[in-house]
């Protein structure tokens, strides 16, 4: 065998023993080993204590199957900031996320970034405050839903109240952020209680829900109606924002109010009697039951349009 013919034999040796050395090329051991789906939890304002409920639940469900997908978290600065909600969701889109929970901060002006992100094909689930019908409709969009009824929670809690109210009393009435079906669809709850007990609604303004807004609300409302018995607060942020305004008003004991979501920090005032009820609409489950749906589509490679509808999570009374 001459030299070169020789050389040629020992290179071929020495790249055959490396390549059964080195470890597979990176691509192909993807290939093996599907990636795990990643899912967006975005939420509307975690300075309110109901979403960071929701996203703790959400993180524990995600850690005791970490196995089955990976979970990003995000929420807005307050409630009404849906620009910047629309900019995380544009931000997930570009992430390439397989799917996107969404607590919308406003049920028609994230519509339409939603469709870009269907049209990405991520999988995109609703849950808490649903997304405008008819605006889906317009978009030819089928998002399920995941969540409460809310018009029969807040029924429940304002038919709890009317038993402590005579017929004739003056009560108001207020409301989350007025664009969002379930701020709509709980002063319909309410109203639907009023009405059936007799009490008369002689105001209903917006608290955003926010304490701060709703405090000064509350505190108008008290000035201009000095009759009312009682308030209805569409969450408990803005019952937290209502008692203080009657404690300032020197109304205490006089009042009533009822609120919405069972956070941790209402459970002082439901003991005392500062708060009447209020309503538990499982911020935790919300987040899982949404992210269920969505890993179900993802594993049986199902389309947007394929998707079913509503699924109910339970709302329940919560009184002292």
């Amino acid at each position: 065998m001459n030299r070169n013919i020789r050389r040629r034999v020992l290179s071929a040796a020495v790249a055959l023993a490396v390549c059964t050395v080195l470890p597979l090329p990176f691509s192909f051991a993807q290939a093996q080993t599907p990636a795990k789906p990643k899912v967006a939890l975005v939420m509307k304002s975690l300075a309110n204590e109901f979403f960071l409920t929701m996203e703790t639940g959400a993180k524990d469900y995600q850690k005791h199957n970490a196995s089955q997908f990976d979970l990003i978290t995000n929420g807005i600065k307050d409630e009404t900031d849906t620009a910047n909600q629309i900019r995380i969701v544009e931000q997930m889109i570009v992430s390439k996320v397989d799917a996107l929970i969404i607590a919308p901060a406003d049920s028609k002006a994230l519509v339409p970034v939603i469709k870009k992100a269907v049209d990405a094909g991520i999988i995109v689930v609703n849950i808490d405050n649903r997304l405008d019908p008819d605006v889906l409709k317009s978009k030819d969009l089928n998002v399920p839903f995941v969540g409460p009824d809310n018009r029969k929670g807040a029924r429940k809690v304002g038919d709890y109240l009317a038993k402590r109210l005579k017929s004739g009393d003056d009560v108001a009435i207020i409301e989350g952020v007025s664009t969002t079906t379930n701020a709509q669809q709980r002063t319909a709850g309410f109203k639907d209680a009023m009405e059936a007990g007799g009490m008369k609604v002689v105001a209903l303004q917006s608290g955003d829900w926010e304490i701060d807004k709703a405090n000064a609300v509350a505190g108008q409302i008290l000035n201009a109606n000095p009759t009312v018995k009682a308030l209805l607060c569409g969450n408990d942020n803005m019952a937290l924002g209502a008692v203080s305004a009657i404690r300032a008003a020197g109304k205490a004991g006089k009042v009533q109010v009822v609120g919405y979501d069972n956070i941790n920090a209402i459970k002082p005032m439901l003991k005392d009697g500062r708060v009447l009820a209020t309503a538990d609409q499982y911020a935790a489950k919300q987040a899982v039951f949404g992210i269920d749906v969505a890993l179900k589509a993802i594993a049986g490679h199902k389309k947007q349009s394929e998707l079913s509808g509503v699924v109910e999570t339970p709302v329940e009374l919560v009184t002292k």
